[in-house]
């Protein structure tokens, strides 16, 4: 039995019927609509068991300070956690809206029937994840295998042939653990002679690339298993794949180091294969610059022979 979706309208009880408000104007354009007051309790929303909701709009009109609290306690409902949110404000309030408040986005009342539609659409998507032969979301990363073409929150995003199929790959298994030596088969193929490192060294340029957008985590001596998305993870500026990383390398940068990833444990120790080595003599374009502007590999094996020559 397919289950019934609907849009979810919070607010005050006595305003929320009223003929301008979201639930009136949502209904005449044909979507299912469900009312909540802002006192009320979320699982109120959810009539039987084959329910699901597509988004949230919080009516806080001339309140916005009620907003964020209104969200917090929906979020208390597992089945509204990852569900898009909106707050409706009027125009008068605008600027009282806090972008980390948690919303995805806002609309201003009166409401423009048509970019109401399409406000809630937009939220909707960018929460959905879909897998066809053609196309593959997870979160914000949208994979056109049709296309080889790879966007993140709607930006295109370069990738090299193998860390597009890499990238396919562990989102086809996504939620289950992935061994490097699977990696190596399913994407450089059996025939290929290159060690465990070869599959550290795309991880890392993916999650450089792609940021918090990628929740691929590493579980050690066993290999990757790719997660539930962030929230509000946009792409690889300011994420918390990117901070982590940028703390991780920062004591080894400071003397003159390459960071050492986190992934190269004992199972990737199988000697310092080129990083551009992709199995079908594949350029590396952006790390061979990066490796052009830093240190080099003999500069950095041995800091003592260049302390000699200082002195």
């Amino acid at each position: 039995m397919a289950r019934r979706s609907f849009i979810a309208i919070v607010g005050h009880g006595p305003d929320l019927e009223r003929e301008e408000g979201a639930a009136s104007v949502l209904r005449s354009l044909g979507a299912d609509v469900r009312t909540l007051d802002l006192w009320d309790d979320p699982p109120r929303l959810f009539h039987d068991d084959e329910s699901k909701a597509r988004a949230i709009v919080v009516e806080a009109l001339d309140r916005p300070d009620l907003a964020a609290a209104a969200l917090r306690a929906l979020r208390r409902e597992p089945r509204l956690e990852e569900v898009g949110a909106l707050v409706a404000v009027s125009v008068a309030q605008i600027a009282r809206i806090e972008p980390s408040s948690g919303f995805d986005d806002f609309l201003l009342v009166p409401y423009v029937p048509a970019e109401l539609y399409a406000r809630v659409r937009l939220v909707e998507w960018r929460r959905s994840e879909f897998a066809t032969e053609e196309r593959v979301k997870v979160g914000a990363i949208v994979i056109d295998r049709a296309a080889h073409d790879v966007s993140v929150g709607g930006m295109h995003v370069p990738l090299t042939a193998k860390e597009f199929a890499l990238l396919s790959y562990v989102c086809e298994r996504r939620g289950k653990v992935v061994s490097r030596t699977e990696l190596l088969r399913r994407v450089w193929g059996s025939q290929y002679e290159g060690g465990a490192r070869t599959v550290d060294i795309h991880v890392r340029r993916l999650r450089a690339k792609l940021g918090a957008a990628l929740p691929l985590v590493t579980l050690r001596g066993a290999g990757y298993r790719l997660e539930s998305p962030l929230s509000g993870s946009g792409g690889p500026e300011g994420s918390d794949a990117s901070r982590a990383q940028q703390r991780g390398g920062a004591g080894a940068e400071a003397h003159g180091e390459e960071p050492r990833d986190e992934d190269e444990d004992d199972e990737g120790d199988e000697g310092d294969e080129d990083e551009g080595e992709d199995g079908e003599g594949e350029a590396e374009e952006p790390a061979q610059g990066e490796r052009r502007s830093g240190p080099s590999a003999h500069d950095v094996a041995t800091p003592g022979r260049e302390r000699r020559i200082t002195r």
